[in-house]
């Protein structure tokens, strides 16, 4: 099988007589799972329980946001007097004075709620701004 020449021994006979100690064992496992941690989390997307709540959280206040201003055009639009009412909300100035008008027409406010959403009229009256 592996030739010795002159008492040195083949790289393949030294890995097979190679009899690693309990603890080079344990050593080798540990930097395996700390170098396994290091990469997912910098390289491989991972991360933490809150981390992951927080984004989700921010992702649904986004979507509700949005679907609140989607809400609020169609019943901008779907009011009578919806393209006056436009000619009056384009002739203000500022985003501000924007939400407001929005907010004071009740466009914004979603079913069950008592006020509009700052998050809705904005994004209400962005969309209607464009």
């Amino acid at each position: 099988m592996a030739t010795q020449t002159k008492g040195v021994t083949s790289i393949v006979q030294r890995w097979n007589d190679y009899q690693p100690s309990k603890s080079t064992l344990v050593w080798a496992c540990a930097v395996t799972v700390v170098a396994t941690i290091v990469v997912g989390f910098s390289w491989g997307g991972w991360v933490t329980g809150g981390t992951s709540r927080t984004l989700a959280s921010t992702a649904g206040d986004a979507a509700r946001g949005d679907l609140a201003a989607l809400i609020c055009v169609e019943r901008f639009n779907a009011a009578p007097d919806s393209r006056a009412r436009l000619a009056e909300f384009k002739a203000l100035n500022g985003t501000y004075k924007q939400r407001q008008f929005v907010e004071a027409g009740g466009w914004a406010m979603m079913p069950g709620e008592e006020s509009a959403g700052r998050r809705a009229a904005e994004s209400c009256a962005l969309a209607l701004a464009a």
